[in-house]
């Protein structure tokens, strides 16, 4: 079983927004494969199914960005999952809009989602995939930036990213991760 953990924050009012990438792109694949991501556990909102003949759980953590670990470290407690079948979504301003990179380690590189999963797995060693949404121009200020909405410009990059995220995780599923790397980081 895969597990899959995309970062956002909950609300309405966050939906479109940069750091909502990873819940847009769990949204899309849950789309693909008829998964209802609606089930309330472990400070989520988790969808199971089956993608690629695999058993998937598609976790969304409610409990704002900065504090997605407690819902990852809630999840792997009470079903006690493998942190090798995780795989986290989420959105990179080191990479540009319309790209991804995937990762199986490294740090938080300045992303508190990421720096809250750390802290309560006590590794920084779990699968990524990086959606790009480049950096903000020079004095902006990048919660403001984080926190608002792709302009209608980078639509068709958006979209494309979700999708080629989607193809990854999908691949992910048959093969191992450093075959996913591989075909996906290009």
């Amino acid at each position: 079983m895969k597990w899959i953990v995309g970062l956002g924050n909950p609300g309405s009012e966050y939906a479109k927004t940069r750091h909502n990438v990873g819940f847009m792109a769990l949204d899309a694949l849950a789309d693909r494969h008829h998964i209802s991501i609606n089930q309330s556990k472990c400070k989520a909102l988790i969808g199971e199914g089956m993608i690629q003949g695999e058993k998937a759980v598609l976790i969304k953590p409610m409990t704002y960005m900065n504090l997605s670990g407690e819902s990852v470290r809630a999840y792997m407690d009470y079903y006690k999952v493998a942190l090798e079948d995780l795989i986290v979504v989420y959105d990179d301003m080191d990479t540009e809009v319309g790209k991804i990179r995937l990762r199986y380690q490294g740090s938080a590189g300045g992303h508190n989602g990421i720096k809250s999963l750390i802290q309560h797995t006590g590794t920084q060693q779990f699968n990524r995939i990086r959606m790009g949404v480049s950096r903000p121009e020079p004095g902006h200020a990048i919660v403001d930036y984080v926190l608002s909405n792709f302009p209608k410009k980078e639509k068709d990059a958006l979209d494309s990213m979700i999708e080629t995220t989607c193809d990854a995780l999908e691949y992910s599923m048959k093969d191992t991760f450093e075959r996913t790397m591989a075909k996906f980081n290009g």
